[in-house]
């Protein structure tokens, strides 16, 4: 029995302190710390009474010192940073200073530049270790997911993995014209960055949004899906042997890209500061305060999403080809958690990382990316709680 503090109180913080509650033989305690105090209590009042101790706290997570503060205070066994990507690096080295072991699920961002890069986190490697700490980077979907379905198809399925391709196909409808299912400024941020695929020993580098697929995924339909670059495909191809090429494949609907390119030629997508009316605004910033709260989607958003990754190499000599996927019902995860299927697919792994730390199946000194690690315990919880995965051994690759 453990306790851990959930650093965020968002739509993925909202499914794992959910889940964390769900799964009260590994989760005794969870305290839930947010800039805003009463987003933190809001979901601990949500989620009271069903067996598990909830509290809620303060903390700037911008500030090392309030972040060692609060972790002296509540002796947490593991800290779940499921806040902004470019706080990664303050909540590691709190954990350092205080000795506690670290999770988040997605990778350290500088705000001032769009950089989708493990560089800064990887830098901490010696020191986790050098402490005995454990240090989990991107227990999400993707990245997360896809990196332990990878490093499951190479332990079960080849002997060697020649390409893989990961596809996220979001078939949902929330009804607005333009609107992002996670975060607007880190979703923008991402799919207006050049494209970059992994082939031959070399990264190729694309325009945003250059390279187009069509791709028919199972309980959802044709899908128009656009090549981006993420932040998984960094770690993949160091720790998957013999990979020769790996690419990441999104969906986008027409009524998304039309809006996002107005908005990106009248200046509004840029991070670049300027000023106005004697104050210095970053534009991106702006539009997300204007754009709808990806955590009011919920109760509006219909369909389901499909996120996998088809795989093709060799197993005794002989060609592979299989596809490991989910898919989940953005209905079905508002019923169950008040949140819509993006959140869900992201807040579920985050929990069953840390389960995973905590029991001791993931619990190695250092810092680790997902594929490192052992598959077979986080493969059999995503059944468990809420996220089966389905396989196809004669799966369409895509062109």
């Amino acid at each position: 029995m453990s306790k851990v503090i959930i650093i965020g109180a968002g739509g993925v913080a909202s499914v794992a302190a959910y889940k964390c509650v769900e799964n009260s033989e590994v989760f005794q305690e969870v305290c839930i710390a947010s800039r805003t105090l009463s987003k933190a209590q809001t979901l601990v009042d949500k989620l009271s009474g069903r067996g598990v101790k909830l509290s809620a706290r303060q903390v700037d997570a911008d500030q090392v010192d309030q972040l060692v503060e609060l972790f002296t205070q509540e002796k947490p066994d593991l800290v779940m940073n499921l806040a902004l990507p470019y706080q990664d690096l303050t909540i590691m080295d709190a954990c350092l200073a205080y000795g506690v072991d670290y999770l988040d699920t997605a990778n350290y961002e500088p705000p001032e530049t769009a950089k989708f890069e493990y560089k800064w986190q990887w830098a901490y490697r010696d020191k986790f270790k050098e402490a005995g700490l454990t240090a989990i980077l991107g227990s999400g979907f993707d990245p997360g997911v896809t990196q332990v379905f990878s490093a499951y198809a190479l332990k079960h399925h080849f002997d060697s993995i020649r390409t893989i391709d990961i596809l996220d196909c979001n078939g949902g409808d929330h009804g607005y014209p333009f609107a992002t299912n996670f975060n607007p400024e880190i979703n923008i941020r991402e799919v207006s960055a050049n494209g970059r695929y992994w082939e031959k020993g070399e990264w190729i580098e694309t325009k945003p949004l250059e390279v187009k697929r069509t791709y028919d995924f199972k309980e959802v339909g044709q899908k128009d899906m656009y090549l981006l670059y993420h932040e998984e495909e960094e770690s993949l191809i160091q720790n998957i042997p013999g990979l020769e090429r790996i690419r990441f494949f999104m969906t986008f609907g027409e009524s998304y890209l039309t809006h996002l390119q107005c908005l990106k030629n009248v200046g509004m997508t840029s991070i670049v500061p300027i000023d106005f009316e004697g104050q210095q605004i970053i534009p991106l910033q702006f539009l997300k305060a204007v754009l709808p709260d990806p955590a009011s989607l919920g109760p509006r958003t219909v369909g389901k999403t499909n996120i996998g990754v088809i795989f093709e190499g060799e197993k005794a000599g002989q060609l592979q080809r299989y596809y490991l996927y989910n898919i989940c019902d953005h209905q079905e995860a508002y019923q169950e958690t008040g949140a819509q299927a993006v959140s869900y697919t992201t807040g579920v792994p985050a929990m069953i990382g840390a389960a995973m730390v905590l029991q001791g199946h993931w619990k190695k000194p250092g810092v680790h990316n997902l594929e490192e690690l052992n598959p077979d315990p986080f493969m059999a919880a995503l059944n468990q709680f809420g996220l089966p995965w389905q396989e196809d051994f004669d799966p369409v690759m895509v062109p």
